[in-house]
């Protein structure tokens, strides 16, 4: 079986089929790895390939080669889907990823509601989607990771995110038929990344945390939308991974209820005791991003490791990866990984 290619690899790991080893990836998106010592090496840089769906598919392969990672993971932000839906970005530097400059809207109740299918020609989309198909048609044997922002997330990226939370409590009519419609958008964007090649779509919802929502919140608002994007995304043939920011502990009952192939999760988790409190969970991270930016080699070497003797099905990065990370530290990663 050591023979797999890291696109079967994964597939198998997804649909609980047994491997020689586990898959090590970053998939792009909140985990992005295009950090500054593979741009100034290579001269492909952000915050241009935001925009050129070439030089998108460029730094891909580039960080593809040069981390050790199985898998080309765009984009390489979570500001696609708030531009289209109305929202002022500031696209970074080379070592400052994009972020929300301003929300479109002041509250849930003041959303304007427009055509989903309109929107899904709009901003970087095409350019997203152009990449993955040039990715995936050049590189069959390697997984092309579709990144989308979750629900809660996004919903919070549209609308001024204070009042946001207030209005999940507040005015819960109007915050359901938000976060409704963010994941009607968000089920078109990922089926238009699998019909350009993606093999995974990966789902990454940092609001959507215990501690911001609290275990009655987080049933009622991120487990329905999650899941409703995951039937959308089911529907084509395609898994699911998701990431869920923060400690798990007060939402840990409603881990089962979601649907993904595969959970991943923050460095404060431990995932080996979440394992043995699911044994049919799928399991991926969760290396410490501190430790592969402040960290040194031999130690970076050595948590992997444990990762891979805990059984953990994908070993990847635990969140998102700080720009200034270390290449040696990525690689002493990866190559014990795939060492084993």
């Amino acid at each position: 079986m050591n023979d797999l290619s890291p696109k079967e690899r994964l597939l198998r790991v997804l649909n609980k089929q047994s491997v020689d080893r586990p898959p090590v990836i970053c998939p792009g998106g909140m985990m992005n790895a295009a950090v500054v010592e593979v741009m100034n090496k290579t001269k492909h840089t952000l915050p241009e390939a935001h925009h050129n769906e070439g030089l998108m598919a460029e730094l891909a392969g580039d960080v593809h080669v040069n981390t050790g990672f199985e898998n080309f993971g765009v984009p390489f932000c979570m500001t696609v889907e708030a531009e289209v839906l109305g929202s002022e970005i500031n696209f970074g530097t080379l070592a400052c990823e994009p972020k929300i400059q301003k929300e479109v809207y002041l509250s849930s109740k003041s959303v304007n509601y427009r055509d989903v299918k309109s929107m899904l020609n709009s901003g970087r989309i095409n350019t997203v989607a152009k990449a993955e198909y040039y990715l995936s048609k050049k590189y069959t044997d390697i997984p092309v990771i579709g990144n989308i922002t979750g629900p809660i997330s996004t919903a919070a990226s549209i609308v001024d995110p204070m009042t946001f939370l207030k209005d999940l409590r507040k005015d819960k009519e109007s915050s359901h038929k938000v976060i409704d419609y963010v994941a009607d958008f968000l089920i078109g964007y990922a089926r238009i990344m699998v019909e350009n090649g993606a093999s995974v779509i990966s789902i990454a919802d940092p609001t959507a945390t215990g501690e911001i929502l609290g275990p009655k919140m987080f049933e009622e608002y991120a487990v329905r939308y999650i899941n409703k994007i995951i039937d959308g995304i089911h529907d084509t043939g395609v898994p699911v991974i998701l990431h869920i920011c923060g400690n798990m502990n007060t939402v840990k009952n409603s881990i089962p209820n979601l649907k993904s192939e595969a959970i991943s999760t923050d460095a404060l988790v431990s995932l080996k005791v979440l394992k043995e409190e699911f044994p049919n969970l799928t399991t991926m991270g969760n290396l410490s991003t501190f430790l592969l930016q402040f960290g040194t080699p031999d130690k970076v070497a050595d948590q992997a490791e444990k990762l891979v003797s805990d059984g953990i099905n994908i070993i990847s990065p635990a969140c998102g990866l700080s720009t200034s990370s270390s290449l040696n530290n990525i690689k002493a990663m990866t190559e014990v990984v795939k060492s084993k």
